[in-house]
């Protein structure tokens, strides 16, 4: 039974180890259900009350949407988090219109869905006492990533001012170093009531894009029997996160452009010109700069940089290492967990190319693994690149360059995980949509 003195959250999932996953990430300051099924959720909701639920798309008795309404009947105040596999937008839709929260799409991190359900506590806990103000990103969330001095400074102030503005927001930064949860501390901190919604333009073939950014009417294309809401009407009121944004056809860069200029819309195969009121944040790990007149418009470049937010890598600020493990592994245990100074330093010779995931990677690998003993996360580190160089070093050349390196990496760590670009991209501590990109520079299948 749970703990009446706790907030209670309820996982809807057929993925028992993912349950388990956020069961354990979660037990020390929520009560954490699991139905694995439709039917057992349900039960759950009219046995207990449930603060949040996590909702997935495909469940084996049902599809996941068509259980909000009867998790709302319980109760009205349940919050909702719905996850949705790409490139299946429809049950979001759906999701959200039957009156989901907010939505997840997989692969996220356990730190992404604690920040969202974070959120969804403060709207829950605003709304039980009948308050109409505005709410924060609480300190701690933001800490997730702007932990640090000086070289973050700026960043903290920039989204400062952000949040105060209905101006475009420009986030750049190499892989992992937080960048969707600068924009999520954005939207949180404005005076915005809408959804947060993110969508990763690389991840989303070209052809089904431009339906989903503008929704369509029906008879717009083969198979559209029904009308249907494009992620820009979804986002009303809100922020529509744009990840990866140098990765947009060009094609729709200028309806993209249109749409910032002139706040409408027209779905495909419509007459109706629409009027959506949505705040826009873009996000990019590459130099944008030099695509632009190439492969990215000048004009849509300067009306997204209106502010432009640059996220520094980890390597530019490792005096922030020791409070980021500190912070990261109080997190993964759910206590504090001291790092020795000798291994502080050795986490601090290393140059974390993933960055900040990349070291909370290596540290939960690391808390998993040698329990019972001192931790040593640096002795992971260590193994990773000895059997890289090991691999290359059998091709029989000497002198390699690092980009050789990286190619044979990825080739064995996809070898290894029997293909599974998901598996492969979280072990190396890079996105899904990085991994893609190198594969396809590397011409790796």
């Amino acid at each position: 039974m749970p703990d009446s003195t706790k907030r209670t959250l309820l996982v809807i999932d057929d993925d028992q180890l993912f349950c388990d996953s956020v069961q354990e990430y979660f037990r020390n300051y929520l009560d954490v259900l699991v139905a694995n099924n439709g039917g057992d959720g349900i039960k759950a909701c009219s046995q207990y009350r449930v603060d949040v639920v996590l909702l997935d798309q495909k469940l084996p008795d049902a599809e996941g949407y068509t259980l909000c309404e009867s998790i709302l009947k319980y109760n009205e105040q349940t919050k909702i988090i719905f996850i949705t596999a790409y490139p299946s937008f429809d049950g979001a839709v759906k999701a959200i219109r039957s009156g989901a929260y907010d939505y997840l799409s997989k692969p996220f991190e356990l730190e992404e869905l604690k920040l969202t359900i974070d959120n969804a506590l403060k709207t829950l806990a605003l709304e039980r006492v009948a308050q109409v103000e505005d709410y924060r990103t609480s300190k701690e969330s933001e800490e997730t990533v702007l932990i640090g001095g000086e070289k973050l400074s700026e960043v903290r102030n920039l989204i400062r001012v952000a949040a105060e503005t209905d101006a475009p927001v420009l986030i750049t930064g190499e892989t992992g170093t937080g960048k969707n949860i600068v924009a999520k501390a954005v939207h949180y901190s404005s005076k915005r009531k809408g959804a947060f919604i993110s969508i990763n333009c690389s991840t989303l073939p070209e052809n089904l894009i431009e339906a989903e950014l503008f929704g369509y009417e029906r008879g717009a294309f083969t198979g559209a029997m029904t009308s249907r809401k494009g992620i820009f009407e979804m986002a009303e009121g809100g922020t529509l996160f744009l990840d990866e944004i140098g990765e947009m056809p060009l094609h729709l860069q200028t309806r993209l452009l249109n749409v910032l200029e002139d706040g409408k819309i027209k779905r495909l195969g419509g007459e109706t010109i629409r009027p959506v009121y949505v705040r826009i944040i873009a996000a990019t790990n590459t130099n944008i700069e030099e695509s632009l007149g190439k492969h990215f418009r000048p004009d849509l470049y300067y009306r997204l940089s209106v502010i432009r937010i640059h996220l520094p890598p980890l390597r530019e600020r490792k005096e922030d290492i020791p409070e980021l493990c500190k912070y990261l592994l109080r997190r993964i245990a759910g206590i504090e967990i001291p790092l020795e100074k000798e291994e502080i330093r050795r986490l601090m010779e290393y140059d974390w190319p993933g960055n900040i995931r990349e070291l909370k990677n290596i540290l939960e690998r690391a808390y998993l693994i040698q329990r019972g003993r001192p931790l040593r996360p640096s002795e992971l580190i260590g193994i990773k690149v000895a059997q890289a160089f090991s691999q290359i070093g059998s091709s029989g050349n000497d002198i390699i360059t690092l980009e050789e390196m990286e190619k044979v990496h990825i080739r064995n760590t996809l070898n290894k995980l029997s293909g599974n670009l998901t598996k492969t991209a979280t072990a190396l501590g890079i996105s899904l949509s990085t991994l893609k990109r190198k594969l396809k520079e590397y011409n790796l299948k």
